[in-house]
């Protein structure tokens, strides 16, 4: 196992869901029930197949992209959603 990709993918996750709306439905959802460990299964394997899906999605892109215009890619997109949140238009 690659510790520093896993180590890298934790932190990296784990900061970038805190306080996102995934994380305040999951809020709402819990509030809203007396079952908060189906919440909680329901939430962790929603999370898995998003990731999954990302992980074949990034193994497809990087046969035909190279990974340096790849994190190019994904910076200037970061980059138009955090303009396009602050301009009110997301």
């Amino acid at each position: 196992m690659n510790w520093k990709a896993f180590i890298g993918a934790f932190l990296t996750i784990f900061l970038a869901e805190l306080g996102d709306k995934t994380q305040l439905a999951v809020i709402t959802m819990s509030a809203n029930t007396e079952s908060k460990w189906s919440v909680f299964l329901g939430a962790c394997l929603a999370l898995i197949a998003v990731t999954f899906i990302a992980i074949l999605v990034g193994d497809l892109i990087s046969r035909y992209i190279p990974t340096e215009w790849l994190h190019r890619i994904v910076a200037i997109a970061f980059i138009l959603i955090g303009v396009l949140m602050l301009a009110g238009k997301l």
